[in-house]
């Protein structure tokens, strides 16, 4: 059985590695959008809006509140790269949807992503394999 402190120390050196890794891909991704005159939450929003979906949808896979993905949808709704429809089975709501130049953009911002993403460093079965124990640790009821 390990005692408290080393627990406690091997909790802080793991926390100290996952948050390493988040600056990192954090960095990689403010570096990319800038490339293409994007902030970081526009990035995040238009590599999250795969297909249509509502701005509570969209907020949840940014990990924000839905009035910040608002403020960030207006934006690129103005630049033109995202519209707002009518949801097909929801009336009260909008589905949010990428426009051809947003499509276009979002197609490059990924291949941005991709070139010496912090992540290339594992293979895909380690991703895969890191991805899986984060997922459990992150669900495991407290």
């Amino acid at each position: 059985m390990t005692n408290p402190e080393s627990q406690a120390i091997a909790e802080r050196q793991l926390c100290g590695l996952v948050n390493g890794m988040a600056d990192q891909i954090a960095e990689h991704l403010r570096g990319r959008a800038a490339r293409l005159g994007l902030t970081a939450p526009q990035a995040t929003a238009l590599r999250e809006l795969a297909g249509p979906m509502t701005m509570r949808e969209l907020a949840e896979r940014m990990s924000c509140e839905p009035s910040n993905a608002t403020f960030v949808v207006d934006k690129l709704e103005k630049q033109e790269l995202i519209e707002r429809r009518p949801h097909p089975s929801d009336r009260r709501a909008k589905q949010l949807v990428l426009t051809t130049e947003g499509g276009a953009l979002r197609e490059r911002l990924l291949g941005l992503l991709a070139e010496d993403s912090p992540l290339a460093a594992l293979t895909q079965k380690e991703q895969d394999a890191l991805r899986g124990l984060l997922q459990q640790a992150i669900s495991r009821p407290r």
